[in-house]
């Protein structure tokens, strides 16, 4: 039990049995049904898989300011192409444009000697304009035989009533659990968001480890996009707007520490199950937007401080 209460992670697991009771007895009938579930499980999947990203750059004790116009960039390559090429081939081009926008942000920090934070920030202007200046301010759907294709289904349709993004969420969660608990790779990055210089002099590849951290960061964040438009093809320049700062939340509501080198996969997905959950329950109460936004910076306080107090009274003892 000790070791149970002092995961990273245990602010968010109360934070979830927390909302989970009081929804259940405030809005019993609204919160047990099968439509709530399908709408939260949705964009949880949405906010999950860029969180998860996020998670791995976060490890590392840096930061992705431009995932929220890297999905809306990818998003918009990923229905543009399909009007020239197969549905299967617009995704895997555009998941090869969020590996290679992964792979620039990851070389000007460490070769230009950067803070990540300020790299990532260029970037969600320099995408987010990129998407203007290519649409022309306008994004037409893709075609109906697009919409019809079998990837599109596989992405967007639905298998026993969940939400195959959802179930697409899950795999991810428990491939990255396998990556970073279980692999050579997770471990060189939990060494690195620990001590960097203790890591390279036990011979992590550290520039190697930041290059695929970033990477994975923005193939999971393009991943988001491309599952989201297979299920609902509906899109605009501002696709994407505000994920950023979400997903960052949810990470740091998750456990992972800012500081690099802990962190849980689980926590992040809880993370966005959290936010998602509460802004459903708001937009059910007809709460104004504004209050989900304040909700957030509260939540956001409460659940590090209690992590924090957790931590030291455990550790005290």
């Amino acid at each position: 039990m000790h070791r149970f209460f002092r995961r990273t992670d245990i602010g968010i697991l109360i934070g979830c049995i927390f909302i989970f009771i009081l929804f259940s007895l405030w809005n019993h009938d609204q919160w047990f049904n099968w439509y709530t579930f399908t709408s939260i499980s949705r964009y949880t999947a949405i906010l999950g898989l860029l969180a998860i990203g996020q998670t791995f750059v976060i490890l590392i004790r840096e930061i992705d300011l431009s995932v929220g116009s890297v999905y809306g960039a990818i998003g918009i390559a990923f229905i543009s192409l399909e009007h020239q090429l197969s549905v299967p081939l617009s995704a895997f081009l555009a998941l090869l444009f969020a590996l290679t926008i992964g792979l620039i942000n990851a070389v000007i920090v460490i070769h230009g000697r950067l803070s990540s934070m300020i790299v990532t920030l260029g970037g969600l202007f320099f995408y987010r304009g990129l998407v203007y200046v290519s649409t022309h301010g306008g994004v037409s759907g893709p075609p109906r035989e697009a919409r019809l294709d079998w990837f599109n289904q596989l992405l967007g349709g639905h298998w026993f009533r969940v939400e195959n993004g959802f179930l697409l969420l899950l795999l991810v969660a428990l491939l990255s659990g396998v990556l970073l608990y279980h692999m050579p790779f997770g471990n060189h990055l939990l060494a690195l968001g620990g001590n960097s210089a203790s890591a390279e002099s036990q011979g992590v590849p550290v520039n190697r480890v930041r290059i695929w951290a970033f990477m994975i960061c923005s193939l999971f964040a393009g991943l988001s996009a491309i599952a989201t438009l297979a299920n609902d093809p509906q899109t605009s320049v501002s696709l994407g707007t505000g994920l950023e700062l979400e997903s960052i939340a949810a990470v740091v509501v998750g456990g992972t520490l800012l500081t690099g080198g802990r962190g849980t996969i689980l926590g992040t997905v809880l993370g966005a199950f959290f936010f998602t959950a509460v802004r459903s329950e708001m937009i059910a109460f007809g709460a104004p937007p504004s209050w989900y936004t304040s909700f957030v910076g509260i939540a956001l306080l409460l659940v590090v401080t209690l992590n924090t107090v957790l931590s030291k009274r455990l550790t005290a003892g």
